[in-house]
C-alpha cells in the first residue's frame, strides 16, 4: 500500500478536535485505499448490502463494535447516514469515525442533521507533487499529463477512454442520483468546456451559449459542479477603488489529466506546461490550508497575479507560479504590492532543489520547488 502521511496527519488531527472525519473527494481520488490505512479499525462498506443489515440497529452496531476506529466507506448508500453518525458522536464518544463518500455532507437529502459541531470534511485532492516518489512517478511531466488519479497516475500508457468513462460514472452517479439533472448532453458539454478553459474567467453568458443552456441553468449547474469537487472557483481579491476586477471568478477543472483530455492532448509542449502547473498549485493550497479560501488578483490593464492568500491586518501572500523561475518578470507583483505592501512573495517552479531567497525590483521572493510548497506554505503564519 501507498504510504500516504501527509492524509493519514490530517485525519488524526481531527479526531482531536471532533469523532467524525468526513473523507470527501471526486470518483477514484483515492479514498477507499487511504481509508483501509488504519488497520486496527472497523471496515464496512455500504455498498454492500451484508453491512447496510449489520448497520440497520446502529446501537446494537456499536456496542458490538470492539474497535475504537470505525470506517464507513460509501457511507451517503445507507438510507439514514445522518441517524448513525450522530448515535456514534452522541452515544459512543470514545468511537472515531472516518465516512468517506464521492459527494460532501450537503450534497444529498439523506443527510438530515448538519452533526455540527461534531465532524470535520477532509477534502481528498488528486495526488500532490511531494507524493509523486512514493507513487514511483517519475516526473512532473506525468502527473500534469496523466492526472492525480491514482488508477491514471500509475499507468504506463495514455488512455482516454479512462476519462470519458469517468465522466458518463460521474453524471450517472454523483450527478443524476443526487440532483435529478436530466440534461445529460448539455450538463457533460458545460464540464468539459470549463476543464478545456480551465483557469479561465467565468463568462456565463458565453458558457450559456455555447451549451444551448438557460444563464440559470448555467449557474446551476457551477453549483453541482463546485458541490462535486469537479470545479474550483476562485474569486477575486481586492480592496475597492484600484480598479480592480471585483466580482467575476475563475474556474480551474479539478484534474490535469482531464485538462489534457478536454483540449485533446497526448503530449506536453513547452508551452502548456505553466497553466498546468497552476492547477496543481491549486491543489495544494486546497489541501494545505483549506479555510484559507485562496484568491487570484487582477487589474483593469490585464496586471494579474495567480494566487492571493490574505492573512489578518492587512497581510497577503502571492503565489506566482512559472515552470522556470528565470521566466518570471515582477512586473504585476511591483503594482500589486504598491496596493498592498505587506506579506510574503511566492514563486512557484517545476525546478529541482530546495525553496531559495532571492531579490527582485525591490522585493524578497522565495523560490519554491512545487514539491516543497507544502512546507513552505506551514511555515508562514
Amino acid at each position: 500500500m501507498i504510504e500516504r502521511p501527509f492524509w493519514v496527519q490530517k485525519i488524526e488531527e481531527t479526531w482531536k478536535r471532533v469523532p467524525i472525519a468526513w473523507l470527501a473527494g471526486v470518483r477514484r481520488v483515492g479514498k477507499t485505499t487511504l481509508a483501509k490505512f488504519f488497520p486496527d479499525a472497523e471496515y464496512v462498506n455500504c455498498d454492500l448490502a451484508r453491512y447496510r443489515e449489520r448497520l440497520s440497529d446502529p446501537e446494537f452496531f456499536f456496542e458490538q463494535c470492539p474497535a475504537q476506529c470505525v470506517v464507513f466507506d460509501e457511507i451517503h448508500k445507507l438510507e439514514n447516514p445522518s441517524e448513525l453518525l450522530k448515535i456514534a458522536a452522541g452515544e459512543f464518544p470514545g468511537k472515531r469515525i472516518l465516512a468517506t463518500g464521492s459527494s460532501t455532507l450537503a450534497a444529498t437529502s439523506k443527510f438530515r442533521d448538519s452533526l455540527t459541531g461534531r465532524k470535520r470534511v477532509i477534502r481528498l485532492s488528486p495526488v500532490l507533487a511531494s507524493e509523486l516518489a512514493a507513487f514511483g512517478v517519475p516526473s512532473l511531466e506525468k502527473r500534469l499529463l496523466f492526472g492525480g488519479l491514482p488508477p491514471r497516475l500509475l499507468a504506463s500508457d495514455s488512455d482516454p477512454g479512462f476519462y470519458s468513462e469517468w465522466l458518463d460514472s460521474y453524471f450517472a452517479r454523483d450527478v443524476q442520483e443526487l440532483f435529478q439533472v436530466g440534461k445529460r448532453t448539455e450538463f457533460l458539454k458545460l464540464t468539459e468546456l470549463l476543464l478545456r478553459n480551465s483557469g479561465c474567467l467565468a463568462e456565463i453568458v458565453s458558457l450559456a451559449r455555447q451549451t444551448t443552456l438557460t444563464r440559470p441553468t448555467v449557474m446551476n449547474y457551477l453549483d453541482i459542479l463546485e458541490i462535486t469537487q469537479v470545479i474550483h472557483r476562485l474569486r477575486p481579491f481586492h480592496d475597492g477603488g484600484k480598479r480592480e476586477i471585483l466580482a467575476q471568478p475563475k474556474i480551474y477543472g479539478f484534474d490535469t489529466g482531464f485538462i489534457c483530455y478536454a483540449r485533446g492532448w497526448s503530449d506536453l509542449r513547452p508551452e502548456d506546461r505553466g497553466g498546468l502547473l497552476e492547477n496543481l498549485v491549486l491543489d495544494i493550497l486546497n489541501a494545505a490550508r483549506p479555510n484559507s479560501s485562496p484568491r487570484y488578483w487582477r487589474d483593469k490593464q490585464q496586471r494579474e497575479i495567480d494566487f492571493i492568500l490574505p492573512f489578518e491586518r492587512g497581510r497577503v501572500c502571492t503565489i506566482e507560479c512559472k515552470w522556470k523561475a528565470d521566466n518570471f518578470d515582477p512586473a504585476h507583483l511591483e503594482v500589486f504590492r504598491e496596493y498592498y505592501p505587506k506579506g510574503e512573495n511566492l514563486l512557484v517552479t517545476a525546478g529541482p532543489g530546495k525553496p531559495m531567497k532571492r531579490r527582485l525590483a525591490g522585493h524578497e521572493i522565495t523560490v519554491v520547488p512545487v514539491q516543497h510548497l507544502i512546507e513552505t506554505l506551514a511555515g508562514i503564519r
